[in-house]
């Protein structure tokens, strides 16, 4: 089994499990086999083996064996691609590895690194890995060591191939010295795919790839094999040897049990050969069907951190798809590859979380300001205990571009499309749709690149010459962009309400102070898909709640001023406005206000929270809610912004609003001067209370920027 000679160690395995008759040795008999299952991809023997083992370590009365074999039954899951089975299962059993020392605990670490891996999270996964490879320094335990490199290597495969690359030629080191030769040939794998993930063309790798291939057939790999081929006939493509690399890719078949990742890197390589070929139809429904199989596996998942997460194992594919449907004549194709490309976790339909006592105990500390390192744990338990949430299985198909124009009415929407070094936008109405060149991604990327501070800047507490010039220039860098993003579009969008769907590229730009569309009702929606279905029904809006948050110079006249449009509104301010009051009153009404300080958290976006009195209320709060608003405004800095993961998936906390069924967020990407948001916000509530849409209240409220006053750069979400 150490050696990597698979078949041989299941024979001896079976011939003693037959032979054995003590609970304890029993244990260790299904526990090794289990992993030489493992080993070959074989999940459920792996499974079954495992399970056995963990039933006869209880028997005998040995606990911290049967938690390693949970523990390896949490694997098994991952291999099956349940990964919330496999955190919950790993999570159990873990502090009995830490309890035993620190060789068991970097064991565990670096099962559970693969699972993270799995799910997305390569920074958390790295963290487990380095953990574990600590615990190894100074031991002679190469075949180990060299398992943590490969998965290291796996890790960056995408991200970063050439450190993949030295991170296999690590572990290809290690096994050397423990004379494993089925894992150096695992190695030699991982380095052959970091190789054409570089983009090298050597024939050599067409030859090397096939003799691979070969090898770890005859040793029972037959993932790594598949792999091989595929990454061969990768090769042969760009060398523009289309048979030999048909006949790579016919050599590849899929079954139900094969991995994730595999069927994916089938399908992209199938749809460049498509496309190499001249079959583009044929080379999308590859990639179709691709990212159908990525979106079930997704909507296994309840939390929206894992969501968006994952989407990186489709990134590939939904790139090149959207880059063929730019080249495609047809504007349905290209509204549909608009649509499968962006915001890949809004069409997963959200489950309601179930109370967690656990993690509100955890929220409420967190909220207390506890000492740094009481805070890292916090933080870490609390993402964590959120990652085990199931998800509902249901993944709503994007709508086709009959069924949006069917349901516009007289509106337009602009599908902003950045791919292949270009911006284009698709303009839909009712009676026709257009497509706008609208020109270089560099020169875009040089408009945005200091908007933010820009937008910042101005909404300071400024007077005099250095406000007016400030203020200018941030007009100045709205005016070009309205001119590069808006300007071509108004001849079809003049005088209609517009929904807007843009690219990751294009998140943070404040929409309603661009010239074009000041005034007009805007909504930024997440998908064409999301906001027909936020839509179809009117808007409840009869109850109202407002919080007034700490430390705001205006928050308490704002929301006392913007209750008074509503019948018996609810109104906390000072002591009474605690993190579960405002949960409580969130549950109550159709329309919440919360006016207060806000962070937008990058590194862990639903950690962005909103000041109160009682300490933050996170993204994560807002998930345990029993029930939630239709229509949320956050009169707070920041809480607008979102981390773009991934190209096009964005997250924050109108994400997790959104995610936990608010049907649209009227919130700022920038800072936002407490003037500015009252003035603008009461106005607001003036709509809302006459029964003004959410997007017609706010383009009647926020005026055009000048150099004399504050922006108000408050965007309609949905």
């Amino acid at each position: 089994m150490l050696r990597g000679e698979r078949e041989e160690a299941l024979a001896a395995f079976g011939d003693a499990i037959r032979l054995l008759r003590d609970p304890r040795l029993l244990g260790r008999a299904h526990l090794n086999r289990g992993s030489v299952y493992t080993q070959r991809d074989l999940a459920g023997p792996a499974a079954d083996d495992f399970a056995l083992a963990a039933r006869y370590f209880s028997e005998a009365g040995d606990e911290l064996a049967a938690a390693k074999a949970r523990f390896n039954v949490g694997y098994t899951r991952m291999l099956e691609g349940d990964l919330v089975s496999a955190l919950s299962a790993m999570d159990e059993a873990y502090p009995a590895f830490v309890t035993a020392g620190p060789l068991l605990a970097a064991t565990a670490d670096s099962g559970r690194a693969e699972v993270l891996f799995a799910a997305g999270l390569v920074e958390e996964g790295r963290d487990a890995l380095r953990s574990a490879l600590r615990a190894y320094v100074g031991r002679r335990l190469y075949r180990r060591r060299g398992e943590l490199e490969l998965d290291l290597a796996r890790s960056l495969a995408h991200a970063d191939p050439a450190g993949a690359l030295e991170a296999a030629r690590r572990a290809r080191v290690q096994f050397a010295k423990s004379r494993a030769a089925v894992w150096q040939l695992r190695a030699e794998g991982v380095i052959h795919a970091a190789e054409v993930e570089l983009g090298r063309t050597a024939p050599a790798l067409i030859s090397r790839g096939d003799d691979l291939a070969d090898e770890l057939d005859k040793v029972g790999l037959d993932q790594a094999a598949a792999t091989a081929r595929l990454q061969a006939a990768r090769v042969a493509g760009r060398r523009g040897d289309l048979d030999g690399m048909r006949e790579r890719v016919a050599r590849v078949s899929l079954r139900r049990t094969t991995p994730l990742p595999v069927r994916l890197l089938s399908y992209d390589v199938r749809a460049e050969l498509c496309t190499a070929a001249g079959r583009r139809g044929r080379a999308l429904a590859h990639l179709r069907r691709g990212l159908a199989e990525l979106h079930d596996w997704q909507s296994s998942f309840g939390s929206l951190d894992l969501q968006t997460n994952v989407v990186g194992h489709g990134v590939q594919l939904a790139t090149r798809g959207l880059e063929l449907a730019l080249g495609s004549r047809s504007d349905a194709v290209l509204f549909e590859w608009s649509e499968r490309a962006r915001m890949l976790a809004s069409r997963i339909q959200p489950v309601s979380a179930p109370t967690d006592p656990e993690l509100a105990a955890d929220l409420a500390e967190l909220r207390s300001g506890p000492s740094p390192a009481r805070e890292a744990e916090l933080r870490k338990r609390i993402r964590e205990r959120a990652w085990q949430q199931r998800g509902s299985g249901e993944v709503a198909e994007p709508v086709s571009l009959d069924e949006l124009r069917a349901g516009l009415g007289d509106q337009a929407l602009v599908a902003y499309v950045v791919a292949a070094g270009r911006v284009v936008a698709l303009v839909v109405t009712r009676a026709e749709v257009r497509r706008v060149d609208l020109g270089d991604r560099d020169r875009l990327g040089r408009l945005l690149g200091g908007l933010l501070p820009d937008l910042d800047m101005a909404s300071g507490d400024l007077d005099g010459p250095i406000a007016e010039v400030v203020r200018a220039q941030l007009i100045a860098r709205l005016e070009q962009l309205g001119e590069a993003l808006v300007s071509p579009l108004l001849p079809y969008v003049a005088g209609r309400p517009v929904v807007l769907t843009p690219s990751g590229a294009l998140a943070g730009v404040p929409w309603t102070l661009l010239p074009g569309l000041a005034s007009c009702p805007v909504t930024v929606a997440q998908s064409a898909t999301s906001w027909l279905a936020r839509t179809a029904a009117p808007y409840r809006t009869s109850t109202a709640g407002f919080v007034a948050g700490p430390r705001v110079r205006r928050a308490d006249d704002e929301v006392a001023l913007a209750a008074k449009e509503w019948h018996d509104a609810t109104v906390l301010t000072g002591e009474r406005a605690t993190a579960a009051a405002v949960s409580e009153l969130a549950a109550c009404v159709d329309v919440l206000h919360v006016a207060a300080h806000g962070r937008h958290s990058a590194e862990s976006p639903l950690f962005s929270g909103l000041a109160l009195s009682d300490g933050p209320w996170f993204g994560y709060d807002v998930d345990q809610l029993a029930a939630v608003p239709d229509v949320v405004l956050l009169s707070a800095c920041e809480v607008g912004r979102s981390t773009v993961r991934w190209g096009e998936e964005l997250i924050g906390m109108t994400a997790a609003w959104l995610h936990a069924g608010a049907r649209c967020v009227i919130a700022s990407p920038a800072a936002v001067g407490d003037e500015a948001a009252y003035d603008a916000l009461v106005r607001v509530h003036r709509g809302l209370a006459a029964g003004l849409p959410p997007a017609e209240a706010l383009a009647a409220a926020v005026p055009p920027p000048t150099p004399h006053t504050a922006p108000a750069p408050f965007l309609c979400f949905c």
